[in-house]
């Protein structure tokens, strides 16, 4: 396997767990370009890339096949490369695009900022929130959120419940 078909198959599964690899769809096609640099915002744009993808797919289909993945490259790198001949410019867009892998550039991460930390941690919560959860600051579940209720007959919070049978 060369290694323009072994990154097709890694940006064809990118995203995607149901995806063999064998075909991509049009969202990694244009990602594969973006990442790859065959894209690059003047000779070729997004609106080149998705044009070229419709016209490569079978009609109907959703995905192209690495063969149409190959036919699409025939007709970027003659945008791509101007000056140079068909064959040269397909090698210099080959050569962009083996041993790439998608990359996570730009993707959410998980921080805490400001203010965030104070409100998460449980030890300085007060009042009926406190009794959600337990010491550690483990949530008590449905426990430490629903109101039991105490059918012994004395008031809530009443001292001396359970002695009435002691001093009579």
């Amino acid at each position: 396997m060369s290694g323009v078909e072994d990154a097709f198959r890694k940006f064809a599964v990118y995203g995607d767990t149901a995806a063999s690899g064998n075909e991509m769809t049009g969202k990694n096609f244009s990602k594969m370009c973006k990442e790859c640099g065959v894209m690059d915002g003047k000779a070729v744009t997004s609106t080149d890339i998705d044009i070229v993808f419709n016209k490569v797919k079978t009609k109907g289909a959703r995905t192209i096949t690495f063969a149409e993945f190959q036919q699409a490259m025939k007709e970027l790198c003659g945008k791509r490369f101007k000056g140079k001949s068909p064959e040269e410019a397909l090698q210099a867009v080959y050569g962009l695009i083996e041993g790439k892998e998608p990359g996570s550039a730009g993707t959410t991460k998980a921080t805490k900022v400001g203010g965030v930390e104070r409100l998460t941690d449980t030890s300085k919560y007060t009042g009926s929130h406190k009794e959600r959860f337990d010491e550690s600051g483990k949530g008590k579940g449905l426990a430490g959120r629903e109101d039991l209720t105490d059918n012994s007959g004395y008031v809530g919070a009443y001292k001396g419940a359970g002695t009435y049978d002691k001093t009579h």
